[in-house]
């Protein structure tokens, strides 16, 4: 009998001891899910970063998983962790234990970084039911802003009332080809977009061609350009429109990523040439649109070739450079456009060839494809994500409350 009373006073204690572990080790858990790492601003623990947590007699072990040993937020990070578990009633000592991690670790916390991030994204006055379309291409030359514009114009034509935000800072051009000019007004403490009816619709652009020379270089470092951008965005009056158009600079840099940031549901249209150099460099923006989250709708082919007065086909940049860019991409080939002189006249007198065209006109087509593809892109609006934070409080309210 005393056997037995010494057996259940030990088990007892033992499941006393179990219990007061667990308990500490969740206090630590929810304390580290308060330490942010300072350039992601996101949580540690959301980002993977936490590793082993152990606690024995006052003396909490941490394992810290750092991007790069070289990391020049380590000391931050470690006094953060060290400063939040000794808060803890209980804990006397915290032992860090930093290392780093491997390159799918890392890839995981990037992708992370960026959702969450895009969860963050600050509200807008850009209807909650109207797409975004981001028009990128991995380099430049292959007539991005053109497709963009005379895109813009289809959509118009087909009724809609089109935002159009030129985010390329450094190379801005749709103020002249969608010749809309002029100074931009404040009202609000808004920007208003300029505006140009093109009948059934209307076209309203923001661009840095309303608010500097187009002759004069833009001598702006990434930060200064990414706050331009921002305020394109924030601080401008979008209310009314139907559907935006996106024209992005080349390549995958600091404005596309705020874009991706600011307007997280976009989808996204990738233009190439034909050539095969276009499009292995294309494929770049398309990783870029998977590695952010965004939909990849196709891929448009600029400059396909032409037809001479002699009948015969022509196709200097080469062929089928879009269709393979689209098969490797698991995704769809949205237009063919061929080289045309009206093409280029059109963009320098302000007077897109998407004016002028046919029912079966290539951008006109394109118009209808994007439409078609667009119902799913529309971005959460303000009562949505309201309703979106209450869940998300809800559900971390339950998941922590003691019965």
């Amino acid at each position: 009998m005393l056997t037995d009373i010494v057996a259940g006073a030990a088990g007892n204690e033992a499941a006393n001891r179990y219990g007061r572990f667990m308990e500490l080790r969740e206090a630590i858990l929810e304390r580290l899910a308060l330490v942010r790492d300072p350039e992601l601003g996101a949580s540690i623990v959301d980002l993977g970063m936490v590793g082993e947590v152990s606690v024995d007699q006052g003396v909490a072990r941490v394992a810290v998983a750092l991007t790069t040993a070289a990391c020049p937020l380590r000391g931050p990070i470690e006094r953060d962790v060290r400063d939040a578990v000794l808060g803890i009633d209980g804990i006397s000592e915290v032992l860090i234990d930093l290392g780093v991690m491997d390159p799918g670790a890392k890839a995981s916390l990037m992708k992370t970084a960026r959702r969450l991030a895009q969860a963050r994204a600050p509200l807008t006055s850009i209807p909650r039911d109207a797409p975004v379309i981001m028009v990128a291409s991995g380099k430049g030359g292959v007539g991005k802003s053109s497709v963009a514009a005379n895109l813009a114009v289809a959509l118009a034509r087909l009724g809609r009332h089109v935002g159009v935000l030129d985010a390329d800072i450094w190379g801005f051009s749709l103020a002249r080809l969608l010749d809309i000019t002029g100074e931009v007004q404040v009202r609000g403490k808004k920007m208003v977009p300029l505006e140009r009816d093109v009948d059934p619709g209307r076209v309203s652009l923001l661009s840095m061609g309303h608010l500097a020379d187009e002759r004069s270089a833009l001598m702006w470092r990434g930060l200064v350009v990414q706050k331009a951008v921002a305020q394109f965005i924030e601080d401008a009056d979008w209310s009314g429109i139907d559907v935006m158009v996106v024209d992005t600079p080349p390549g995958t840099g600091d404005i596309v990523m705020t874009l991706a940031r600011l307007l997280p549901h976009m989808g996204q249209i990738v233009v190439t040439t034909p050539s095969r150099a276009a499009q292995e460099v294309a494929a770049r923006s398309a990783d870029f649109a998977s590695r952010s989250n965004i939909r990849l709708l196709g891929v448009v082919e600029n400059m396909s070739g032409f037809a001479c007065e002699c009948g015969r086909q022509h196709s200097p940049l080469g062929v089928g450079g879009g269709e393979d860019l689209a098969r490797d991409l698991g995704s769809e080939l949205l237009a063919r456009i061929p080289l045309r002189a009206d093409l280029v006249g059109g963009g320098d007198d302000g007077q897109p060839v998407a004016l002028s065209e046919g029912e079966e006109g290539v951008f006109r087509g394109l118009a209808r494809r994007i439409l078609d593809l667009a119902p799913g892109l529309a971005p959460v609006g303000c009562t949505a994500r309201l309703l979106d934070a209450l869940e998300t409080a809800v559900t971390h309210a339950a998941t922590y409350s003691t019965p």
